[in-house]
């Protein structure tokens, strides 16, 4: 039976746990290495700052030494034993009309023979944390689902946004920034893909919070030069503008890189969002943690690999955009798959521009221009080329 949270102190920082177990051995060392914050978590938590008092190093009884009178009376009582010289052995002569025998060399015995075999490297520190969170992570029973979405349009609001805020206030929106906001966005009318599961008093429980908190997976460089992966979380997304939103997802990615996350950033995760389309990995299932409803993984955004090969003008003709393919891992003891894959379909279109997604992303960064809208595309031949023409110059004439 999986252990509730009432009786694990560490069960809210999920994945973060290790970290927890790290700063607590800093703590022990001397409490002034760590912030005040951490401090009060763990007297908090009624754990003590001592470490465990080297045991004493064990003194062996003096013996007691005997009376010198009495040991006088025996050495003058026993003479002492006179040693007798031991006679020299002469080394070994080789016996006439014979030649000294060649030196051998030493057997090799079966023992010292090398041997191929694997070696082992006992799991330290974060390696041995998440070591025991996939373990963990296997009692969370999980489903995944799996879309496929455009993201030209995607693609052309960025470029919009980005170039006017580099004339303007400056700052650059990545695409995790939009598609991190359209899943808060979706979960706004969709709040039970945020529920998770617990067991309180040895009862299957639903747990609906109170606010939408998104996990980020960061790399974080320590001071000794060692990296590590760490998972905060922003809190209360689902009250937030896009504007808002860019702001915390910034400001807790500069926590992390200056070391300076503290215990409410760590702890309350509710959804995550990994990353790996970097990689030019076309999607992802990663596991889900005990204590969250959801993970989501973000996959490249590439052509379809049957036109990766297609010129420029061919992509063109044909319409063909780039792909993004989103994967959705929920806890299935509180979320179904039709939840799922309805949430996925909002968030298709989302980012297509659906319920003014990109018009409120606007607004909020004060961009005052429309939005890049969605179409469809008008397919044309050379025998069309004049209407073309024509609707070209109806066009320019209307603006």
């Amino acid at each position: 039976m999986a252990e509730s949270s009432q009786n694990n102190p560490l069960s809210d920082f999920g994945a973060n746990e290790w970290l927890v177990d790290e700063m607590f051995d800093q703590y022990r060392q001397d409490p002034s290495k760590v912030s005040a914050e951490w401090r009060a978590h763990f007297e908090a938590q009624g754990r003590s700052n001592g470490a465990p008092a080297a045991p004493a190093a064990a003194t062996p009884p003096a013996a007691s030494a005997p009376p010198k009178q009495t040991a006088t009376k025996q050495a003058a009582a026993t003479p002492a034993p006179v040693a007798k010289p031991r006679p020299v052995s002469k080394a070994a002569e080789p016996a006439k009309g014979t030649s000294s025998p060649e030196p051998r060399e030493p057997k090799t015995s079966a023992s010292s023979t090398p041997t191929d075999g694997p070696s082992h490297t006992p799991l330290r520190g974060i390696a041995a944390a998440t070591a025991k969170n996939m373990d963990t992570s296997l009692t969370v029973p999980t489903a995944t689902s799996v879309r496929n979405l455009p993201v030209k349009l995607l693609w052309d609001n960025r470029t919009v946004i980005n170039n006017h805020l580099k004339r303007a206030r400056g700052g650059k929106v990545s695409f995790t920034h939009l598609i991190g906001y359209a899943l808060v966005r979706a979960i706004r009318s969709m709040p039970e893909m945020n529920n998770t599961y617990a067991e309180i008093d040895g009862k299957p429980t639903m747990v609906s919070p109170a606010h939408v908190n998104l996990g980020l997976a960061i790399d974080q460089q320590k001071k000794d030069g060692t990296r590590q992966l760490v998972a905060p979380s922003i809190k209360g997304c689902e009250t937030m503008d896009f504007a808002a939103f860019w702001t915390a997802y910034e400001e807790i990615v500069v926590k992390a890189r200056d070391n300076k996350l503290g215990v409410d950033d760590y702890a309350g995760t509710t959804i995550s969002l990994t990353n790996v389309g970097g990689l030019g990995t076309s999607h992802s299932v990663p596991r889900l943690m005990a204590g969250q409803a959801a993970i989501f993984g973000v996959g490249s955004m590439e052509y379809p690999p049957e036109y990766q090969g297609a010129s420029e003008e061919t992509l063109t003709r044909n319409a063909v955009s780039k792909i993004l393919t989103i994967t959705s891992t929920y806890d299935h003891r509180v979320i179904q798959g039709a939840q799922s894959g309805e949430f996925l379909r909002q968030v298709h279109q989302l980012l297509l521009g659906a319920d003014g997604f990109y018009d409120e992303i606007f607004a909020s960064l004060r961009i005052p221009y429309q939005p890049i809208r969605w179409g469809s595309d008008i397919a044309t031949s050379h025998d069309d080329d004049i209407s073309k023409q024509a609707r070209i110059l109806e066009l320019i004439h209307a603006y």
